[in-house]
């Protein structure tokens, strides 16, 4: 992904955790931490949590935290799998999980279901995922991933059935957005899911849930 493209995947994610005035903060798959160092030092967030299951990412993400002084919010870094997050991360006021989903098998979505949306329950949980449809102005072939450990890349049509169902089955509302550069036709280089307990006032559009079962979706190219 360029440079810009993944600065303005941060910067839309950055956003939601400002609109819904988010003092805690879970990042599931925190990796080196691009997001993470920027919401660490965000004016009114008080403690952010990274997860992530590879020891030498989180090794770097702690160096860089080092390196940039100590941070606005109180910052724990914890080595595990993000269906393993402990029960005192529940109720957290935001998680985000940013270019992580695609990442697990497409069997254990059900589980990633129950772990966050039904076990931790954050207010709000933003996910963002990579957009299929973008990935010819991408160079990247119609028979490849944009990475070799992604397990599936969906068309926008696609995550919002995903992102529908998911959150009526677990009392969530959910509105889908295009992020990072806007084709006309193709939308943004990725697309984001931003799941709130309540409707937030935002004067955007909150789409309703279809009931659309995970385990009917077709995680092919």
């Amino acid at each position: 992904m360029t440079g810009w493209l993944h600065a303005q995947r941060l910067d839309a994610v950055r956003d939601v955790i400002r609109d819904r005035h988010a003092r805690s903060v879970l990042d599931l798959g925190c990796g080196d931490g691009d997001l993470l160092v920027r919401i660490a030092r965000e004016n009114g967030v008080e403690r952010v949590v990274g997860i992530d299951v590879c020891a030498r990412s989180l090794e770097r993400l702690r160096a860089r935290l080092d390196a940039d002084g100590p941070p606005h919010a109180t910052v724990e870094i914890l080595h595990a799998s993000l269906l393993d997050a402990p029960d005192r991360l529940c109720g957290f006021d935001c998680a985000v999980l940013v270019e992580t989903i695609e990442h697990l098998d497409a069997g254990r979505l059900g589980a990633f279901e129950r772990a966050i949306l039904g076990r931790l329950r954050p207010s709000t949980v933003v996910v963002t995922t990579p957009n299929a449809e973008f990935n010819a102005l991408l160079g990247v072939p119609a028979h490849r991933f944009r990475h070799p450990d992604h397990h599936f890349e969906w068309d926008r049509a696609r995550f919002r059935r995903w992102a529908r169902g998911a959150a009526g089955r677990h009392g969530y509302h959910v509105g889908c957005f295009d992020i990072a550069g806007c084709h006309p036709q193709l939308g943004g280089a990725s697309q984001m899911a931003v799941f709130d307990l309540s409707a937030p006032d935002t004067g955007r559009r909150t789409d309703e849930a279809d009931g659309d079962h995970v385990d009917d979706v077709d995680v092919g190219r």
